[in-house]
């Protein structure tokens, strides 16, 4: 069970299927793909939850693997141009030559058109601007809080803390036939400054929006999993589990704040394990956009 937001390549379609096949799962495992937007790799993990609780699963095969996979290499999409004759501009399952496209034909970044909400309006970054002026969060504000959490992941990665996590991938070397291997997080940016941060521009809001290239997320590729069963069945494999499941909550919310959503989620999902806010040591929250991530945190203060 796989989470995917967005089909960014013509396998996306195809996506936890491909997974557990290019993964080297047998062929006789099915595949789910789940989307929930950013939440999409967090509800897989609840899917595979729910089927456990269900018995939904054949009993030789108690163990499920969840998680989610994304590449933001989205493809411009072509309008006014099916039904028409295009000759050889079209390659079957493969590429477009642009530059024999017939007149009339235009297209539009798929990026920027899936980032735009139509029921709020406004592009998913205009809602944390949203939030950052409800919350009276000032740039450098902003600023600061993208800063430490660079740091925190450079210190981190530093202390090979992420290196039970993460697997090394070959890529493609930018303008060569090279490849090398990629063993960190390119979103992690270690050389920042403050005076850096505060010197980028808004971007979807200039010139007085607080919301830059530097207190954003990132546009990236990346996919994460994990194995969700039963602890009997673990231990019967011999395996001690490494955490947990004990509640979950999914919440909505006003699309012009969309970003505030964990904050009801989270008070659900504590409310269903019989958990205190106070009682937790670690909170992990999706960081969409340093304004967000403010506002969300002075809300469940409250």
């Amino acid at each position: 069970v796989m989470g995917n937001a967005l089909e960014s390549h013509r396998d996306s379609i195809y996506a936890a299927r491909g997974m557990a096949i290019e993964g080297g799962l047998p062929y006789d495992v099915p595949a789910l793909t789940v989307r929930r937007i950013c939440g999409s790799g967090a509800q897989a993990i609840l899917n595979a939850t729910h089927m456990l609780l269900l018995k939904d699963y054949p009993e030789d095969k108690p163990f499920l693997i969840a998680g989610g996979a994304e590449s933001m290499q989205y493809p411009h999409i072509l309008y006014n141009l099916r039904g028409r004759r295009v000759g050889n501009s079209v390659v079957k399952y493969g590429a477009i030559n642009c530059s024999t496209l017939p007149h009339g034909t235009y297209a539009q970044d798929l990026l920027h058109m899936a980032l735009y909400d139509p029921s709020a309006n406004m592009a998913m970054a205009n809602t944390g601007e949203n939030l950052g002026r409800i919350y009276k969060i000032k740039r450098k504000e902003a600023d600061q809080f993208a800063y430490r959490s660079h740091m925190r992941a450079k210190a981190f990665r530093e202390e090979k803390g992420f290196d039970d996590e993460i697997v090394p991938v070959e890529v493609p070397v930018p303008g060569s036939f090279d490849r090398t291997m990629l063993d960190y997080d390119t979103h992690v940016r270690p050389n920042i400054s403050l005076d850096g941060l505060a010197g980028l521009p808004p971007v979807f809001e200039p010139p007085d929006g607080i919301i830059t290239p530097g207190n954003a997320s990132a546009v990236v590729d990346g996919a994460a999993a994990m194995v969700v069963c039963r602890e009997n069945d673990a231990k019967q494999q011999g395996h001690d589990p490494l955490c947990r499941i004990v509640g979950w909550g999914v919440a909505g919310v006003d699309p012009k704040v969309m970003g505030i959503g964990p904050v009801p989620a989270t008070k659900l999902a504590l409310e269903m394990a019989g958990i205190k806010a106070d009682q937790l040591d670690t909170i992990e929250l999706n960081e969409a956009f340093a304004p967000q991530a403010l506002a969300c945190i002075q809300d469940f203060e409250k």
